[in-house]
């Protein structure tokens, strides 16, 4: 009797928390073993998926035998990737998506564990366009504003710009290049092996390139197709920013930028 008084008076919610509370365990699992994928390790062994993600070996190899199946995840040999087919969901999902609202968040963080201003640029043609900033709170300060244009090739994110946009850095080394400062590089030949260096290294570091007694780091953001969306970038003065102190900050660069690439739904170029 008291067992089916205790049946008959449970909490409808408590009731099925047995049903939805396994579903849930296992979508936190995936999401896991998705999330060890990334721009710098997109291809894993189930070794690999299994040590990043800490899951037991056991339950690894049955997810990620049941998301290949499924075409989350694609497999060659002994490795794994993300599945082709994720590139048809992210192009529904990134379908009049608002770019900005993923990066004004990101540069906010940005700005607040640097410091320092940090803002997003697009090309536009010969010139580089800031689109967003999050500006930094100290009263000494290289002003930055939405809709601030510079030339593209002079410049921490007019250099990634170009290093992956072939077409157009050839186009611009073609031509004349602009000084601003005693700093700025107008030899072609040298910009152009500056621009294949940004590409190698995945990031740019200028110094009084713009404007003297400033400094710059920027780091390129992708789309799904691997396509340049922008450059992130941390901007101050030298006096704070000394050459020794942008390199202490392009992981942090990196991470910021890679994450925007992510939520895009982005991945970089092979």
């Amino acid at each position: 009797m008291s067992s089916r008084n205790d049946e008959a008076g449970r909490d409808p919610a408590k009731a099925t928390d047995g049903a939805t509370h396994t579903p849930l365990l296992v979508l936190g699992k995936i999401t896991e073993i998705l999330n060890a994928f990334t721009l710098k390790q997109p291809s894993l062994t189930l070794r690999e998926i299994q040590q990043s993600t800490r899951l037991p070996t056991s339950t690894v190899q049955r997810l990620v035998t049941n998301l290949v199946a499924n075409g989350f995840l694609d497999r060659a040999d002994d490795r794994f990737r993300i599945g082709v087919r994720m590139a048809y969901w992210a192009a529904a999902a990134a379908k009049d998506f608002d770019v900005l609202a993923v990066v004004n968040p990101v540069l906010k963080d940005l700005r607040d564990l640097t410091g320092e201003t940090a803002c997003f640029f697009r090309a536009e043609g010969e010139h580089r366009v800031c689109i967003a900033v999050a500006e930094t709170r100290h009263a000494l300060r290289r002003e930055m504003s939405v809709g601030r244009i510079a030339p593209i090739t002079v410049g921490s994110p007019g250099r990634v710009l170009l290093a992956w946009n072939p077409d157009l850095a050839e186009d611009v080394l073609s031509r004349e290049l602009p000084q601003l400062t005693d700093s700025t590089v107008t030899n072609s030949d040298e910009l152009r092996r500056l621009i294949k260096q940004t590409a190698a290294d995945g990031y740019a570091i200028t110094v009084g390139e713009r404007v003297d007694g400033a400094s710059g780091l920027a780091a390129p953001v992708f789309d799904s197709a691997a396509d340049l969306v922008g450059a992130l970038m941390i901007q101050g003065p030298t006096l704070r920013m000394p050459y020794e102190q942008c390199v202490e900050w392009v992981d942090v660069l990196v991470e910021h930028a890679e994450r925007v690439t992510r939520a895009l739904g982005g991945r970089f170029p092979a």
